[in-house]
């Protein structure tokens, strides 16, 4: 058995951004599955919305998180998220995060921050590094500064099997190390940080890590957890077969791409005024209207021809150069994929869920700041803020000691499932998700997930391994999504039923804890 003063779960840019803050306080463990600096934060290509303009900057970025949010935006969350965020970037800046400027001044300083527009924001504020490699820059800005700090360990290659609960509090978590052995980890207070969950579905851009680990754990745990059928759908992911959903960031609309149909029209107009920088799920739910499958193109020649494309987005290009292909020259096969969980973990604004304990921040956890619709970029901005606040929190409320357990955890000396076996089980669940609680949904398909997922948990995985673990979170995880979108009866965001294609009158948030969901204002 192991003690540390603080364990957080997850090593992206909430989680480093509370490591860094607890361990003035005490010993850190910070624990992530592969190796550091593998994470959703590491794959954000396009940049991280702040408004560094000043107030009014400040109050309109709060008014298009809003509005991006189709009315369930918890407005305390929003102004908490960009009236904080310019001085977390600054401190990026100081830690020597290297985001993108424009030429540099006559004594060799760097010159102005380089800001880009997105979709739904009204401002150009989408500060972006390396072109296209925003989020790789800032995790190894915040790795670098928290492995110059002796009271954080850093633990790779370790997964996290389930949260240990004690008089109706967390107290710890078992943990799987990279050799498959079971160890327990006793602490003061857990911050779970561990991402999304974009692996439920078949056709996602998120890395093989993002499972929903924590947000099953947690569930299992009793906490509650809120939004989960808020999955937002990224519009252009790359569309060829047998290629990754590689991201197309939306910066490429932003510097001017357009959206075509495979008659080589701009289809846009036909669904809202903004065009290509109309919010995400407007644009997703409009390509797979135009023909996602071998239909749509983003369309960069005229850009091209004012701008070196890949100089400004050097890992697209390389990545796009794979498949005979160049921005601005060529016509670029995109679709819809799943991308970012508005929902997770039900926590306020300071991080606390509603377990003792546990505290959550980043995209496993919901405080309702993306509403029904995430704005384009603020997801790491959300990691980067709130990670601070619970780390503050976290200090304030945690015991002076970790509790001693009363019953150590054990192993289960189970047989495993085969490896191809639970590797098909799991090819199964997505692609169930995919077809039926996916971007557009209905009763009848939601229903049919349901009786899926309860078929497939029959031959559940099982085994103390990390794919019979993911597959058992990413059960729990789809469980979730499909009970949640079938109780909301209505379109918002991300969320559309073709059954119900209008509002309701009055926005709430799905809850779900326990087996339980229950929708509040």
């Amino acid at each position: 058995m192991e003690r540390f003063d603080f364990m957080v779960i997850g090593a992206g840019i909430a989680g480093l951004s509370a490591a860094i803050r607890l361990a003035d306080a005490g010993t850190v463990l910070v624990v992530t599955k592969e190796e550091l600096a593998e994470s959703n934060t590491a794959y954000a290509q396009g940049g991280i919305a702040v408004a560094m303009g000043g107030e009014e900057d400040v109050a309109l970025h709060l008014e298009d998180t809003m509005a991006a949010g189709d009315g369930l935006v918890n407005r305390q969350a929003a102004a908490v998220l960009v009236e904080q965020g310019p001085k977390r970037v600054e401190e990026l800046i100081e830690w020597g995060t290297a985001f993108d400027r424009d030429a540099q001044g006559q004594n060799g300083e760097g010159g102005e921050l380089l800001r880009t527009r997105e979709g739904a924001h009204s401002l150009s504020r989408i500060l972006h590094a390396n072109g296209d490699a925003t989020g790789r820059e800032i995790a190894v800005s915040l790795l670098r500064h928290a492995r110059e700090i002796s009271r954080i360990e850093l633990m790779e290659w370790t997964t996290s099997v389930d949260l240990i609960v004690e008089d109706g509090r967390v107290v710890g978590a078992t943990l799987l190390d990279g050799e498959g052995g079971l160890r327990v980890v006793q602490t003061r207070v857990v911050l779970l940080a561990s991402g999304g969950a974009g692996q439920v579905y078949s056709d996602t851009t998120n890395p093989a890590v993002a499972t929903g680990d924590g947000i099953a754990m947690a569930y299992r745990a009793g906490a509650a957890v809120s939004d989960m059928e808020f999955y937002q759908f990224h519009p252009t992911a790359f569309s060829a077969s047998g290629a990754p959903r590689f991201l197309l960031s939306e910066a490429l609309r932003g510097e001017g791409a357009f959206l075509v149909n495979a008659k080589g029209e701009r289809f846009m107009e036909r669904y809202h005024p903004l065009l290509e920088l109309a919010p995400r799920d407007v644009v997703a739910r409009a390509i797979t209207r135009e023909g996602m499958d071998g239909g749509v193109y983003l369309d960069m020649r005229h850009v091209g021809i004012k701008k070196d494309l890949r100089a400004r987005f050097p890992g697209i290009s390389a990545f796009l150069a794979k498949y005979q292909l160049q921005l601005g020259r060529d016509l670029i096969p995109v679709r819809p994929a799943a991308h970012y969980l508005m929902g997770g973990v039900k926590t306020d604004v300071y991080g606390r869920t509603s377990l003792p304990g546990l505290y959550a921040a980043g995209e496993v956890a919901c405080t309702g700041v993306h509403g029904a619709n995430r704005l384009a970029s603020n997801s790491l901005l959300e990691g980067l803020v709130f990670g601070v606040l619970a780390a503050k929190t976290m200090l304030a409320e945690a015991p002076v000691q970790a509790t001693n357990l009363r019953a150590v955890p054990q192993a289960s000396a189970a047989a495993s499932t085969p490896e191809a076996a639970t590797e098909r089980w799991i090819a199964e669940l997505r692609a169930l998700m995919w077809k039926h609680a996916g971007l557009l949904r209905d009763g009848n398909g939601l229903r049919e997930a349901q009786r899926g997922l309860d078929a497939l948990a029959v031959s559940m995985p099982r085994g103390l391994f990390r794919r019979a673990l993911e597959a058992s979170n990413l059960h729990t995880v789809a469980g979730l999504i499909v009970a949640s979108a079938l109780g909301r009866e209505e379109s918002r965001g991300a969320h559309y039923r073709n059954d119900f294609p209008l509002h309701r009158t009055q926005a709430k948030h799905s809850v779900m804890q326990r087996g339980r969901l229950e929708f509040v204002a």
